[in-house]
């Protein structure tokens, strides 16, 4: 049974980093597409970012291009988003997923929350002005 557990949320001011991991474990991970989505108070539940499990190849939202970061770690399966220069718009609970259906490197990596099989509880992420 995959579990995929978050963590690193919390209160930031504004321009302020955070980073967030998860850990992912209950089956072998190599062919996954791993994303990051959040969800704010009121709003769908949309895509940040993802990366391929295999090859590491990455995408990300136009919201966060060139502030987020997403990397994964092979030996220790987690998964990882640095967050710098985080805005009051950021704010939102932030939940790892994994799609065992779209981490082939022949296709571009999904961000339709559909496409992923398996998600975290999410952690908060706050940012205050």
């Amino acid at each position: 049974q995959v579990q995929l557990v978050e963590s690193g949320g919390g209160l930031v001011q504004a321009g302020g980093s955070l980073r967030l991991s998860c850990a992912a474990s209950g089956r072998t991970f190599s062919s996954a597409a791993m994303g990051w989505f959040r969800q704010a108070p009121g709003k769908e539940r949309e895509f940040v970012s993802a990366i391929r499990w295999g090859d590491a190849g990455t995408r990300y939202a136009d919201s966060v291009k060139g502030r987020f970061t997403i990397s994964r770690d092979n030996a220790k399966n987690m998964v990882y988003l640095e967050m710098n220069s985080l805005k009051p718009e950021d704010t939102a609970v932030y939940y790892c997923a994994a799609g065992f259906r779209v981490g082939l490197s022949n296709r571009p990596l999904s961000t339709s929350k559909l496409q992923y099989d398996s998600w975290g509880q999410g952690t908060q992420v706050t940012v205050s002005s």
